[in-house]
């Protein structure tokens, strides 16, 4: 049998035994053997098929995406103290609250240009208009996936404005000063968050990306408990990011599961 694939031909080798091979050279695969020679067809994403076969620990992977969390913690640092020395040089003091917040709010949604790898957002005017994007509906999809639009009204009109005014609040807390401990806390929350959707979206690591969004959570709850130790309303303000994470870390999880059950795969 030869099917159809996005960006090839799959071939599907069978005998009277059942015995098939697949070759994947494409997006989708089809092809359901019996053990009495007959077939049924199926659509089955492609990725399905490279969730399945025998599972390892990719030291070499962790140890890529634990480099890449310090190379970004690192470029954070260097620019926060950067940024305290030049305005005590020009301004004579901190920045302006406002200007803080909008640093914050920024950082939220493009703290990735700091990480060195590859972690690509899905497209936010595909996902609006529930089309196919890296990392969204490139995949087999829960039915209880919410609506695309509200990927964006989440990140951009909530998380990042809550991830704002709580660092603000830290930032007048703590000295007016970037480069402090606590604040370094929502980084190490935003680049985690940043090498999950190299994981996620790029790499397409179904798999990795069930503890990936567990770490990206624990990060999370972290950050909010160092803000509630200066700042309880901030604490207070962050913590409520975690709620949505928790949709997005069920979401992730559930996609998966998903995906791996269509090929037989196991957790």
């Amino acid at each position: 049998e030869r099917g159809e694939m996005g960006q090839g031909l799959l071939l599907v080798a069978f005998s009277q035994a059942g015995v098939f091979a697949l070759i994947p050279a494409g997006t989708l695969a089809f092809s359901h053997v019996s053990a009495f020679g007959s077939y049924q067809r199926r659509v089955v994403p492609l990725v399905a098929l490279q969730t399945a076969g025998p599972k390892s620990f990719d030291t070499e992977a962790v140890a890529k995406y634990s480099a890449a969390v310090t190379v970004q913690m690192g470029s954070v640092a260097a620019a926060f103290g950067a940024i305290d020395a030049a305005t005590d040089a020009i301004l004579g003091g901190p920045l302006p609250w406002q200007a803080v917040t909008a640093l914050f709010w920024v950082l939220s949604l493009k703290s990735r240009v700091l990480n060195p790898l590859d972690n690509s957002r899905p497209d936010l005017n595909k996902v609006v208009e529930g089309e196919k994007s890296r990392g969204f509906n490139d995949r087999t999809m829960p039915s209880w996936t919410p609506p695309g639009v509200t990927f964006p009204i989440m990140w951009v009109l909530v998380v990042g404005p809550l991830r704002a005014f709580s660092s603000t609040l830290v930032w007048e807390a703590t000295g007016m000063h970037l480069l402090n401990p606590v604040l370094l806390c929502i980084m190490l929350h935003l680049s985690v968050g940043d090498t999950w959707n190299c994981v996620n979206n790029v790499e397409r690591r179904l798999g990795a990306a069930v503890p990936g969004v567990a770490c990206v959570l624990a990060s999370a709850l972290f950050a909010a408990y160092q803000y509630s130790l200066v700042s309880p309303f901030a604490g207070e303000l962050l913590g409520l990011t975690t709620v949505w994470i928790t949709v997005a870390g069920a979401l992730i999880a559930d996609t998966w599961r998903i995906n791996s059950a269509e090929t037989g795969g196991k957790w």
